[in-house]
């Protein structure tokens, strides 16, 4: 594998946690659970805690895309409805902005297929390469 195949499937791979971690978000968007200092006497589980992607050079050539939580986690939200809401109606809701998890899903799409363009180009290059030798 050439240096340009490795930095690019490095890319690839940066898109796909990038991709996975976007689609975790928008299906647990709506995971509420009780407000963190709330009683819970019923053991109810805890919201849905949201992550997100950090993307770095490395030194050599490629990226590095690391997880990390969200930060607050849950926002509250009023459901008086819901068996662990507080005594205000209050629960937590994830804090997830479903605008910028779609956005992050185009992110990932078109630096995945950037990426494995570049593959394809690099392939290429090194089949006309072997046919100029032979």
């Amino acid at each position: 594998m050439s240096i340009a195949s490795a930095i690019a499937a490095s890319g690839m791979g940066a898109a796909t946690r990038r991709l996975n971690i976007a689609a975790g978000n928008i299906a647990n968007s709506l995971s509420d659970g009780p407000l963190p200092d709330a009683a819970n006497p019923e053991n109810f589980p805890a919201a849905y805690t949201p992550l997100r992607v950090e993307q770095t050079d490395l030194a050599g050539g490629g990226t590095r895309a690391t997880v990390s939580a969200v930060t607050p986690a849950a926002v509250p939200k009023f459901d008086p409805g819901a068996p662990y809401a507080d005594g205000s109606g209050l629960v937590a809701a994830p804090n997830v902005d479903l605008a910028n998890e779609i956005v992050q899903t185009m992110i990932a799409r078109y630096t995945f297929a950037a990426n494995a363009q570049v593959i394809r180009a690099d392939a290429q290059m090194s089949a006309a390469l072997l046919d100029i030798k032979a």
